[in-house]
């Protein structure tokens, strides 16, 4: 599958993602979606939710073959995790 260039910058991709989001899709499949993956066309509007990252952006690419994919974890501030999680000691 041949993925299209970015057609916007940084800045741009972000605002338009997050504006659709927030707007038009987070209405729609925040309740009873919580940690899923959703994936929105920044052009279009239209998206995909899945439980995972590939899952999404693949059908979102089988509906927009030339879709320019924004990811959002539903109910959290970034897509993955970075660093150690909360570590308890043991004794």
């Amino acid at each position: 599958m041949a993925v299209s260039p970015p057609r916007y910058s940084k800045e741009e991709f972000a605002r338009r993602g997050g504006e659709i989001y927030e707007t038009q899709v987070c209405p729609q499949v925040e309740m009873g979606n919580y940690g899923k993956i959703v994936a929105i066309d920044i052009e279009t509007g239209n998206f995909e939710v899945a439980d995972e990252l590939l899952s999404a952006t693949s059908s979102l690419f089988k509906r927009i073959p030339d879709a320019q994919p924004w990811i959002v974890r539903i109910g959290h501030r970034a897509v993955h995790r970075f660093g150690a999680r909360s570590l308890k000691k043991t004794i």
